[in-house]
């Protein structure tokens, strides 16, 4: 366990006034989120149990998978998680990850976790999971997550989600340039190979789909991964179309069993901006 010392350093403070409405009157309700960070080694059984509530609480609920594919969950139930699978899918032994959580008033209301690895003789910076608490969902928590993960040596990002807020939510946080003008050409030349040196096993293994990899591709994905993972899409799906109404959105549809990848150069960005020179995005 992290010695109190050692966990205090990792600890900021963010207060936050929001106006909530209580029979027809605005009440002003003033929270306090706090947002802490962990290395791997400091990440306790508890911090893993009550993740994992979190998770199975708050994450999704299955969808319905093909009858010739094997499905390990129940239509309509949520998909669940332990402490321990958290542990070995997240935090796996030898790898560099770290976990960073936010409190709201003391409730966990979201956490985030991530690994990082050489590619190239470059850091990448790998998202494996990000939940929010319904609750304190829209008050850009999952952003803020992120950027308390993000360090300066990081250069490459990553993220394989169903959900497009959490694209959304790495874009803004570490990118300095939202979706929908992250160039997709990085991704497009370096996803395979990325993927493929991670020390995590599901981002190793995730299949590449989409037209960015394959000309062939007619399900209308731009860039995602078939990840065999049949998780209801009816809160992406309605997320995805509010995006696309506002023309912020560039990864394309979302068909079942997949999830939207993004990976992106945070340090092409910089040389460009200190050139002064402008950066385009790839067309959605």
């Amino acid at each position: 366990m992290a010695s109190p010392a050692r966990a205090a350093l990792r600890v900021t403070f963010h207060p936050d006034a929001q106006f909530k409405p209580s029979r027809g009157n605005s009440k002003l309700i003033t929270t306090t989120e706090t947002f802490c960070e962990f290395q791997a080694e400091d990440v306790t059984d508890e911090m893993l149990a009550e993740a994992a509530k979190l998770f199975s609480e708050h994450y999704g609920i299955w969808g319905t998978a093909p009858p010739d594919h094997e499905f390990l969950g129940t239509p309509g139930r949520r998909v669940r998680m332990t402490a321990s699978r958290l542990r070995n899918q997240c935090l796996p032994i030898g790898a560099q990850c770290s976990y960073v959580c936010v409190k709201v008033d003391d409730v966990l209301a979201g956490n985030a976790f991530a690994c990082r690895w050489n590619y190239k003789g470059r850091q990448v910076c790998w998202v494996t999971q990000l939940v929010v608490h319904h609750e304190f969902r829209e008050r850009r928590l999952a952003t803020g997550l992120l950027a308390k993960l993000r360090r300066v040596e990081d250069e490459i990002f990553g993220i394989m989600s169903s959900h497009p807020a959490a694209c959304m939510a790495l874009s803004k946080a570490c990118a300095d340039f939202a979706l929908p003008n992250i160039p997709l050409d990085f991704a497009q030349v370096h996803a395979t190979t990325v993927i493929a040196s991670s020390p995590i096993a599901y981002v190793q293994d995730a299949k590449l789909r989409g037209s960015l990899f394959s000309e062939g591709s007619s399900n209308g994905l731009v860039s995602g991964v078939d990840s065999g993972f049949f998780v209801d899409h009816e809160e992406p799906l309605a997320a995805l179309a509010w995006l696309r109404e506002r023309g912020q959105w560039q990864l394309g549809d979302l068909p079942d069993g997949h999830e939207f990848l993004l990976v992106f150069d945070s340090a092409r960005r910089r040389r460009w901006r200190s050139s002064g020179r402008v950066a385009v995005g790839s067309p959605s």
